[in-house]
C-alpha cells in the first residue's frame, strides 16, 4: 500500500520545510510547491491525496489555485492555510470544496490531526 501523497503549497520555505518534516515523520509522501503554477503541475502529475493550500501566494491567489486543482481533481482535499483572519476569502475556499481552514501561526499538532482526519475520510 502507498503512502498517502500530501502537496504543501506555500511562498513562506520555512512553512514548508516544517511541515515536510512533520508529515514525512507521520510516514507521509510529501511534496512542495511556492507557486500556484508549480502546485498545478505537480498536482496534474502526481497522485495527490491531499492539499495544505497557503491563501496569500504572489502570483496566483489560493482561491485561483483551489479552483483549478477542483477542476482538474474534483475529489482532491484541501486543507487552507491564511496569516489573515478573511472571514469571506476562508468562506468562498469552502464553497469552493476546501474542508477545514487553519490561521497562521498554526499548532502543528492541529495541523497533523485534520491530515489524519481527512485522510481518513
Amino acid at each position: 500500500m502507498r503512502k498517502p501523497n500530501i502537496l504543501i503549497v506555500d511562498d513562506q520555505f520555512g512553512i514548508r520545510i516544517l511541515l515536510t518534516e512533520v508529515l514525512q515523520k507521520e510516514g507521509y509522501e510529501t511534496f512542495q510547491a511556492a507557486n500556484g503554477a508549480q502546485a498545478l503541475d505537480l498536482a496534474a502529475n502526481r497522485e495527490i491525496d491531499l492539499v495544505l493550500l497557503d491563501m496569500k501566494i504572489p502570483g496566483m491567489n489560493g482561491i485561483e489555485i483551489l479552483k483549478r486543482l477542483k477542476e482538474m481533481k474534483p475529489d482532491i482535499r484541501v486543507i487552507i492555510m491564511t496569516a489573515y483572519g478573511e472571514l469571506d476569502m476562508i468562506e468562498e475556499a469552502k464553497d469552493f470544496g476546501a474542508l477545514n481552514h487553519f490561521a497562521k501561526p498554526f499548532d502543528i499538532d492541529d495541523i497533523r490531526e485534520a491530515v489524519q482526519k481527512y485522510l481518513a475520510m
